[in-house]
């Protein structure tokens, strides 16, 4: 008879090749979110793996012991993880402290949810959505390590108790596993709902009562542990049926072509999904929306790609896998892949400042070299110690040279006194700075949140304020048109719609006459619900100035629609969007340069143009207005309409 096999999982370089294409992706994807719409779906990726993973562990220790040791599983995992997100936090402290202390209270809440690994719960709780383009966020993709630290924590207990009571049911408890995950990818779907994502009051149906509190149903299903538990469960189902140290004595460990071709297949779902797959999406006409698709069995259908690959990765046999995910460059990458996830977020972070700002390439080659290498330092000098008792030695010696009084020479004393200092100074400082901090809004919201007195909500409005009308030749494009007095009712002399924009300089337009109706995430097609209601209710007046296009890309027929509600209207006044890098700033200004040939009454200011000349009047984001800014954009406005 043939001695039984091991119950061992064993190295393989392939799977490492696996966790750094998914890295890689997420690293692409969170440097230019244009470069690959889809990177995030490395994530799932990661989820799978270590479904896989610690699933094949507890089962093999399981087989070969008779028992799961809780305490050594969770050892090995602290060991594992904790170290470098120490490090990580303790950094992003320091730094924050030294550079960006405006930003310390904000980030206590961040890092100590970080420290007990509940960061995607805090995100969802507080509001503080993963989708959020204008904040200065360097802890937020720890959301998934959250996730995952929270499967650790429970998923050994639910193994401990399957391997006992259930050990040679294992293929039904798999079965469960895949049941499980399709449950919650029906689940997701059904709790999304398409359509624009506002806040509460405009969007109600975009939000879900979470514990008596209200929570927005994309960030819920996109950083909740329940609705992110398929792709863990899919790679738990593989693990029970999919035993590495079986393959290498099962027939099906010699059919390694048939596995090529899986592996071709699953591979090629992640590139697609990659290149096809969204997070959110500028819907025309409608503003900001969840990725339907994605939230309707998107996750679970890359889960099952993933599965593919690692399937094939982990086959004895299946040559290409091994060849393309097994070489030395994707195995240092798997290696380091969660130093490298660790990393590279903060370090783009503080260099860009705000989550959604794109990176050039130049910028990029350069950022991931320095997160590349303080992976590398943390691989070397802080994960590897630890794992392998180097550190622990390495402390125990230190113990044992002062017990016996060892006499170190004057300059090692010297260094090992410098770099204790260093080592307590810096985070004692950045701790206390932490703990003592003001929670703030960042520079962006405080201005909204200071200008939005100064805003005249007219759709919700029972009325508006009385101005006088006066009477003044404008200059519009093709001609002069005088405005008139005679109109009956209340006017809105000067009306201003816009978005987040146009909101930082709503006092400023306010002091200088103007009524201005500006909110955050406005899409186009609103102004015209607002033209509308102020003509039937004979509050139109002289001038109307739009700017409006930040958010989402609209149409010519939108613009046709407004239009035809201010036909009558002696000026209206477009101005430009100034939204670098993002595609719908070339399509919309290209339409609204295009309505003076169109409309006689229709003039353009080309605020695209002069933002770009005047980068000192924005915030770091490149969009929203300083305080300068917003009263030199009030004074273009003004000018613009004759009313300065």
């Amino acid at each position: 008879m043939s001695e039984k096999r091991p119950s061992l999982l064993g190295y393989s370089p392939a799977l490492d090749g696996v966790r750094a294409l998914a890295v890689v992706a997420v690293i692409v994807y969170h440097a230019n979110k244009s470069w690959l719409r889809g990177g995030f779906l490395g994530v799932e990726v990661f989820f799978v793996i270590s479904g896989f993973l610690i699933t094949s562990l507890l089962i093999a220790e399981s087989e070969r012991t008779g028992t799961i040791s809780l305490k050594q599983f969770w050892l090995r995992r602290a060991r594992r993880l904790l170290p470098a997100m120490w490090v990580l936090l303790l950094g992003v402290a320091v730094y924050c402290s030294l550079f960006e202390r405006s930003m310390l209270g904000n980030l206590r809440g961040d890092i100590i949810a970080a420290l007990f690994y509940g960061f995607n719960w805090f995100q969802i709780w507080v509001g503080t959505s993963y989708f959020t383009a204008f904040d200065f966020v360097p802890l937020r993709h720890l959301w998934s390590l959250a996730v995952e630290e929270q499967f650790y924590l429970l998923w050994p207990l639910l193994m401990f108790v399957f391997t006992r009571v259930a050990r040679r049911r294992l293929p039904v408890i798999g079965l469960l596993f895949v049941v499980t995950s399709i449950a919650i990818a029906i689940f997701t779907a059904a709790t999304y709902r398409s359509g624009a994502i506002a806040t509460v009051g405009e969007t109600p149906e975009q939000f879900m009562a979470f514990l008596g509190h209200p929570v927005a149903r994309i960030d819920f299903l996109f950083l909740g542990t329940v609705s992110r538990a398929g792709g863990l469960f899919l790679g738990a189902a593989l693990a029970v049926f999919w035993r590495p140290w079986l393959l290498q004595t099962s027939p099906i460990g010699t059919r390694g072509q048939l596995f090529d071709g899986v592996f071709l297949a699953g591979l090629g779902g992640l590139a697609v999904s990659a290149a096809v797959f969204r997070d959110i999406v500028d819907t025309t006409d409608v503003g900001t929306t969840g990725y339907d698709l994605l939230f309707r069995g998107g996750f679970f259908f890359v889960g099952l790609a993933s599965v593919a690959v690692i399937a094939a990765a982990v086959h004895p046999t299946a040559t290409m896998a091994h060849r393309l995910l097994g070489n030395r460059v994707m195995t240092y990458i798997g290696r380091r892949s969660y130093g490298l996830y660790l990393y590279h977020w903060p370090v783009f972070q503080f260099y860009r400042r705000f989550a959604g700002q794109g990176l050039t390439p130049y910028e990029f080659v350069l950022l991931v070299l320095l997160a590349l290498a303080l992976t590398e330092l943390s691989f070397r000098y802080v994960e590897m110690p630890v794992r392998d008792g180097r550190f622990g030695t390495w402390w125990r010696n230190r113990r044992a040279e002062r017990g016996i009084g060892v006499q170190l020479n004057v300059a090692t004393r010297r260094r090992r006194a410098g770099v204790l200092a260093v080592s307590v100074v810096l985070p004692t400082f950045a701790l206390f700075s932490l703990a003592t901090a003001e929670v703030k809004l960042n520079d962006i919201s405080q201005s909204l949140a200071e200008s939005e007195s100064a805003v005249v909500n007219l759709l919700g409005a029972q009325s508006a304020p009385t101005t006088v009308v006066q009477t003044a030749p404008i200059i519009v494009s093709g001609g002069t048109v005088t405005a008139t007095t005679t109109l009956d009712g209340q006017l809105i002399d000067v009306l201003a719609i816009g978005d987040s924009v146009m909101l930082g300089s709503a006092r400023e337009l306010s002091e200088r006459g103007a009524t201005v109706d500006a909110m955050k995430s406005r899409s186009t097609r609103q102004a015209l619900e607002i033209v509308n209601y102020l003509k039937s209710v004979r509050r139109l007046g002289s001038i109307v100035v739009i700017h409006l296009g930040t958010n989402s890309t609209t149409t010519e027929a939108v613009f046709d629609e407004i239009m035809a509600s201010l036909r009558d209207t002696p000026l209206v006044l477009f101005l430009t969007v100034h939204v670098p890098s993002e595609p719908r700033q070339t399509i919309n200004n290209r339409l609204i340069n295009a309505l003076p040939a169109k409309y006689a009454n229709v003039k353009v200011l080309d605020w695209h143009t002069i933002a770009g000349q005047y980068p000192e009047y924005l915030y770091s984001d490149t969009t929203h207005l300083r305080p300068a800014g917003a009263r030199f954009y009030a004074d273009l406005i003004m000018q613009a309409v004759g009313r300065l």
